[in-house]
């Protein structure tokens, strides 16, 4: 997973995996990231390349289109396939979007 997190710094903001610790949360933006599944290609009963289902979280006080301009324009270059959804978390006063992605191991 070393390429996955090079990739992420690459996007320029404060990230952390799953979330930061209890009061080191920076301001927003920032990112989290999770592989909460396997994303494998199997064959003849056999996995043959491994990877791993990806969800990058961006958080925002603002919609911020160029900020995911920015975030798409990293996920191009490394020619990443990606989903991307969005929701207001009211409890947080954040927007979070979600970029669901599938990374070879």
């Amino acid at each position: 997973m070393e390429g996955l997190v090079k990739m992420i710094a690459e996007m320029g903001i404060p990230f952390a995996y799953d979330h930061f610790a209890e009061g080191e949360s920076p301001e927003p933006p920032f990112l989290c990231y999770l592989l909460p599944g396997s994303d494998n290609f199997a064959a003849d009963g056999k996995v043959y390349h491994k990877g791993a289902s990806v969800h990058l979280e961006i958080y925002t006080d603002k919609k911020d289109p160029e900020l995911e301009e920015q975030v798409e324009d990293v996920l191009d270059a490394y020619e990443v396939f990606y989903n991307k959804s969005e929701t207001w978390i009211s409890s947080e006063r954040l927007y979070e979007v979600l970029y669901i992605f599938g990374w070879e191991a």
